[in-house]
């Protein structure tokens, strides 16, 4: 891994410890030296909320049975592939694949058949025309192809390409399955932790709300706070029930994929935080299953074009035949004949005016194949130069994110003191400061977590995600 990528890794996880622990760092106010009147005990115990709220989520994660995240995430892929229709399909229409090769094979070997007929007959000849009242045929035919200008391994060469297009189709569906699945499984993340933090802080608003009622009790003049520190805390709870709708949201996409029993995210914030060499994603773009596919498509193309090319070239093949017949009744009465013949058969066209325009249709559908896969590969390369740019723009903003909460930190603390003890600062900058601190903490998870998913889907681009997860 780059220096600057483990750099950077490492900064994202030490603002995840931040991001977990919350408000812990809250500082022990400072007794001033010629405090007001003392306040009542309610906005004193509001400054070591956060240290309270902090340990909530810690405690639930504790204890919870631990959990490698990568296996969380495996879990959720394998299920899904299970479950999953569309790659049950994908999987069957490559096996389908398989058997048209054996097909195509089986055209140049052995081939048998037998006829067997019964019913009145006759024959007419010189001497006149006579009649059987029944007359029994079989006859038998066994052949087989000599050569045919190639035509036939031709044929299944397209059949081999095409089966391996199939294949490649069933792994990118496959693939395409694992980022959903992935995507989903860091985007619950993503809103679990939307909850937990508004959770904090509608109990932190909650604290101030209790702390203001005990004060406007003995000074009514204070009753505007109260209203004020009210309409916070709605506000507060009103994010919370958003975010814990959009939680169910994913939840109810994600059990679509997976089923029910969704384990826990615990660590989840903690995975695909390393953004690998811009090179190397590029040459892996070359690996993707969706390019392997339009290359096995473009090499297709080009084998059934030579297939039709040698459709103008003479068939050789060796038959043996024979043939029995017996009748009875009639003028004919009774009587047994048979014949049998082996030898060489030699089949050359002389003139068919399709083979030309199919031979060249077949040769541009090849052409047309190759420039697809060659613009997908470029797309592809461009796409990965984005996606990378995104991904370390998107760590960056969260590490950036993170420092800020630091002093986001320091500055509720300074202001709640400041308010509470010293009567320096306006319940409106309390209510400020606290807004500020959790949106600034939202904000670090939805770049964290956009993060996250742009790094799966940068490496969906080049060798997968389940390459990743294995």
């Amino acid at each position: 891994m780059p220096r600057a990528a483990r750099s950077t890794a490492a900064r994202l996880l030490l603002g995840l410890a931040l991001l977990a622990a919350g408000a812990s760092e809250a500082q022990r106010p400072a007794a001033p030296a010629t405090p007001p009147p003392p306040p009542p005990p309610g906005p004193t115990r509001c400054l070591d909320e956060s240290a309270a709220e902090a340990t909530t989520a810690d405690a639930a994660e504790a204890a919870a049975p631990g959990a490698d995240p990568r296996s969380t995430l495996q879990t959720l892929v394998r299920e899904a592939l299970a479950r999953s229709h569309q790659v049950g399909a994908a999987r069957l229409l490559a096996e389908a694949a398989q058997d048209d090769i054996e097909q195509t094979r089986a055209a140049a070997g052995l081939q048998a058949s037998m006829d067997i007929g019964t019913g009145p007959g006759g024959r007419r000849d010189e001497l006149g025309t006579k009649h059987a009242d029944s007359e029994n045929r079989a006859s038998i035919n066994v052949s087989q192809l000599i050569w045919d200008g190639q035509r036939t391994q031709r044929l299944t060469s397209w059949r081999e390409r095409l089966a391996d297009a199939a294949e490649q189709g069933h792994l990118s569906a496959r693939e395409q399955l694992a980022l959903a699945t992935v995507t989903l499984a860091l985007e619950r993340s993503r809103y679990r932790q939307h909850v937990v933090v508004y959770g904090q802080y509608v109990r932190k608003m909650g604290c101030l709300v209790d702390a203001l009622e005990a004060i406007t009790r003995a000074d009514r003049g204070r009753a505007s706070e109260l209203v004020q520190a009210r309409k916070s805390l709605q506000q507060a709870e009103i994010s919370q029930a958003q975010a814990q709708s959009q939680a169910r949201q994913v939840e109810i996409r994600l059990r679509r994929l997976v089923g029910d029993g969704l384990p826990s995210t615990q660590g989840l914030a903690g995975l695909l935080l390393s953004v690998g060499d811009l090179t190397e994603l590029v040459a892996d773009v070359e690996r993707s299953a969706d390019i392997a596919a339009l290359t096995a498509q473009a090499e297709a193309a080009a084998q059934l074009a030579d297939a039709t090319a040698a459709s103008r070239w003479p068939r050789l093949s060796w038959n043996a035949s024979g043939s029995a017949a017996g009748t009875s009744g009639g003028s004919i009465g009774t009587s047994k004949q048979g014949n049998w013949s082996l030898g060489l058969t030699l089949n050359v066209p002389l003139w068919d005016g399709s083979v030309r325009p199919a031979t060249d249709a077949a040769r541009k559908r090849a052409r047309a194949a190759e420039l697809q896969r060659a613009e997908l590969l470029e797309q592809r390369r461009f796409r990965v130069a984005e996606v990378h740019d995104q991904t370390l723009t998107s760590f960056d903003r969260a590490r950036r994110v993170g420092a800020v909460l630091r002093d986001s930190e320091q500055l509720r603390n300074f202001t709640l003191q400041q308010w509470q003890q010293l009567g320096r600062r306006s319940l409106f900058d309390v209510i400020s400061a606290e807004a500020e601190h959790y949106n600034l903490r939202i904000s670090y998870v939805n770049a964290l977590a956009d993060g996250q998913q742009l790094n799966a889907s940068l490496l969906s681009l080049g060798r997968g995600v389940q390459q990743w997860l294995r």
